[in-house]
């Protein structure tokens, strides 16, 4: 047999497993796993003695901004980034420019991208209430990872834009859904069955306490926070869990940064509902108490918020309530970034330091390898329906892999990431535990932090079974 690529000498990880084996690939599948040499030549062949094999991983929350404000990110640095983080699939969301609000935009966006990806990509689509609602199944149908509501956030009625900070009286603007609307929407995503994802902030609370702590003349990380409570996360994630309570929609809610948000899906779970959570390394590694220390660039929505949710959120995890971790990747430029806390937008870089963050949370005991595997890569591949073409070593996987060195050293540093943006919170971290090989379809793209494929092969990744629903869409 001549083999496309031979990884030697590792110790393999698996959600069930660890174990020493090589793995044989073919044709971008992996063909053979063997704790015995294999006869045969091939074109490529990795040592990885010493390193750990994984599953390549993913990341299910990336905003590239592309179509749209590619001054600051596109898909060809957001995907190196991604790549050179050790993620070998990411998923993008559809507040894009057009958004992927129907199938044709659809279409438009996959040729859009994959021209650029140097990591496969699956595509979010978006959820805009009565404005795409006859669109729903078309774009369900071609092949959305899943579908995205930007809870309580209003529309420009001739772009589609999300608008961010709504106010009474804006012109050529669609306020944000009520909540008759918002319950039409879970019983059209309860059709199509797949996730539906909502980012969980109540708009009405944040405008009014915004308005309020504004009048204080403060501008401090305090008062922001007072300005978009625990509270704003609390009610959507109550209100949501209702909802899908009642229309049998997959809810999953994004960006989890709250003790009271896991405890209330914890207790959605505990009663059968089907309903997953995922969150962050801004909320898993960083508190109030870094904002002296960062600044505007800590800034992100939801907030990073006290000690007590970071140590729920890891409690979430431990307990498997949080299932996904992601980097909900979000850069700005440098100069976006520089003013108070009320201007700046909120989002910075996060898809080439999650890998990182998280083995060196394995470094430090809180997690063990194996629970990286699940969080990163078979969970997101299981609840996004691509497993286990996707987040699996097995034979007729897709060899997509990556290999980490749990011993290695690295100080972070912004001048060093591949994305067209440098904001980031974790400037000057030392971390234990890196992503040292990046392998997409059998062929290496990452080695040793540098880009080493000048050919981006990246593919689109949709569900294993798009659904022929019957049922009509209103």
């Amino acid at each position: 047999m001549n083999w496309d690529h031979i990884i030697k000498n590792g110790t393999v990880v698996t959600e069930e497993a660890v174990y020493q084996a090589d793995i044989y690939m073919k044709d971008g599948k992996i063909h053979s796993i063997s704790a015995d040499p294999l006869d045969g030549e091939a074109a490529e062949i990795t040592d990885a003695t010493g390193l750990y094999v994984l599953p390549g991983l993913i990341d299910t929350h990336v905003h590239s901004r592309d179509g749209g404000a590619t001054y600051k990110e596109d898909f060809y640095h957001s995907t190196q980034a991604a790549a050179a983080g050790g993620i070998t699939t990411i998923f993008e969301m559809p507040n894009t420019d057009p958004p992927v609000n129907h199938a044709e935009n659809f279409n438009i966006q996959v040729e859009n991208l994959k021209r650029k990806a140097y990591v496969n990509f699956g595509l979010w689509g978006i959820t805009l209430g009565d404005l795409n609602r006859k669109e729903i199944r078309d774009l369900d149908q071609s092949g959305v990872i899943g579908f995205k509501y930007f809870w309580g956030y209003a529309v420009d009625k001739n772009t589609f834009q999300l608008i961010y900070n709504y106010e009474d009286g804006m012109k050529d603007i669609i306020p944000p859904c009520d909540d008759g609307e918002v319950y039409r929407m879970f019983k059209e995503m309860a059709l199509t069955g797949k996730p539906f994802a909502i980012h969980a902030e109540n708009s009405d609370l944040i405008r009014h306490l915004t308005n309020e702590m504004k009048q204080t003349g403060r501008a401090d990380y305090e008062t922001f926070l007072a300005s978009r409570p625990n509270l704003a996360e609390k009610l959507t994630i109550q209100t949501a869990i209702a909802m899908a309570k009642q229309t049998g929609a997959r809810l999953h809610i994004l960006h989890v940064s709250t003790a009271e948000g896991v405890e209330l899906i914890r207790r959605a779970q505990d009663e059968g509902l089907p309903i997953t959570a995922e969150t962050c390394p801004h909320y898993l590694f960083l508190t109030n108490k870094d904002y002296d220390r960062i600044g505007p660039e800590m800034k992100v929505y939801p907030l990073v918020k006290y000690q007590k949710d970071q140590d729920k959120l890891w409690e979430g995890i431990r307990d498997g309530v949080i299932t996904i971790v992601c980097s909900d990747h979000a850069p700005h430029t440098q100069e976006e970034k520089a003013d108070d806390l009320w201007t700046v937008p909120a989002g910075m870089c996060g898809v080439e330091t999650l890998t990182p963050l998280m083995l060196n949370a394995v470094s430090d005991g809180k997690i063990t390898l194996q629970q990286v595997v699940s969080l990163l890569s078979g969970n997101p591949a299981k609840q996004f329906g691509v497993y286990p073409r996707k987040g699996a070593l097995q034979v007729g996987s897709d060899a997509d892999i990556t290999l980490v060195d749990m011993d290695k050293k690295v100080l972070l540093k912004r001048e060093n990431l591949h994305s067209k943006s440098k904001v980031t919170a974790y400037d000057g971290m030392q971390v234990k535990g890196v992503p040292v090989r990046t392998i997409i379809g059998g062929r290496t793209v990452m080695k040793d932090g540098e880009i080493v494929d000048s050919n981006p092969s990246g593919i689109l990744v949709v569900p294993n079974v798009v659904r022929q629903n019957e049922h009509t869409y209103s």
